[in-house]
């Protein structure tokens, strides 16, 4: 095993996918380093070096005409991997993403391809404000014909981009940004994840925690601090949330028979809602308590951090949901 934080793990993704096939090039605003960083957050830096600029290409500020062009050079043969610098701005591009590069397989027959993965940074926890930190996720996994990832370790993020690139669908990649920075083991293989296989990230017997991107880790912090009063948590990371590994999710909720989902979302319409209602219509009979979601409060994402940290999901909010799941 090696170590790598997860900015460097879709970059080594990437750069595989890219020296394997010549299809596959990168697109986005500021992209190249030019100006020595590469992208929104480091993560493209160095691909200009050695792949060139007709394979690492700079774009003007505009998100339509950036997953625009890419879609259609999907549909004509390229592997195109695609940055939104916030996953904020794909509302810019909503209908090149859900009207365009989500319909042509199905409105051509089948006949139609569409291989780009646009990845998404997400979250908050920058005190990059309102327009810069929301968790859009549930947009996309709304619309037929995406692919929803969303890893929270390096290793996954690296070994999901190579699946994802290599998709023959549009593949939507959110980042969370705080996590770029953190270091995780990754196997000394590029090994590839399946889409639509999630994992199980600790072993419990008590309560089931299904969490997504940063709130993984906090619920694995939140389970060592539980598990000092005797309470075993089990946390289960989706790593795609469409398409939904509801096999081992379910086979987790069947064990423990109690529920909490947590997530970085707005609750309100977000995923989290999406998972539990799909737990209670098919697992009903087999919850001991009531499915508990954990997420931001429903109002935009406030600049300074001790505003940030009351809005969005913590540590704490997570034990307090287990104790109430488990009535104490």
């Amino acid at each position: 095993m090696r170590k790598m934080v997860m900015a460097n793990a879709i970059r080594e993704g990437i750069r595989q996918e890219m020296a394997a096939d010549s299809s596959v090039f990168c697109i986005g605003e500021d992209i190249t380093g030019f100006r020595g960083f590469g992208g929104g957050f480091g993560v493209t830096s160095g691909l200009l070096d050695e792949f060139g600029e007709k394979r690492v290409r700079d774009t003007p500020i505009s998100e339509q005409a950036i997953v625009g062009l890419s879609a259609a050079a999907a549909a004509t043969g390229m592997r195109p991997v695609v940055e939104l610098m916030f996953n904020d701005f794909m509302g810019c591009a909503g209908d090149q993403i859900m009207n365009q590069a989500a319909k042509f397989r199905y409105m051509y027959g089948g006949r139609m391809q569409v291989p780009m993965v646009l990845r998404l940074p997400t979250g908050a926890g920058r005190q990059a404000a309102a327009q810069h930190s929301q968790s859009l996720e549930a947009w996309l996994v709304h619309i037929p014909g995406l692919k929803v990832v969303f890893p929270s370790t390096p290793a996954d993020a690296l070994g999901l981009m190579i699946s994802s690139i290599r998709d023959d669908n549009p593949v939507m990649f959110f980042e969370h940004k705080v996590m770029y920075g953190m270091e995780g083991e990754v196997p000394d293989e590029n090994i590839p994840i399946p889409l639509g296989l999630a994992d199980i990230k600790r072993e419990g017997a008590d309560l089931t925690i299904i969490a997504t991107g940063m709130c993984v880790r906090k619920s694995l912090a939140a389970a060592e601090e539980l598990a000092k009063e005797g309470i075993s948590i089990e946390v289960v990371d989706p790593r795609t949330l469409f398409p939904l590994d509801k096999e081992t999710i379910y086979k987790s909720v069947a064990k423990t028979g109690r529920v909490i989902i947590a997530t970085e979302e707005v609750k309100r319409g977000a995923w989290s809602a999406e998972m539990a209602s799909n737990i209670a219509e098919d697992m009903f009979e087999s919850l001991k308590s009531r499915i508990i979601r954990v997420g931001e409060l429903n109002t935009p994402i406030p600049c300074t951090k001790v505003l940030e940290d009351y809005v969005v999901p913590q540590q704490h909010d997570i034990v307090k949901a287990v104790k109430a799941s488990l009535g104490r």
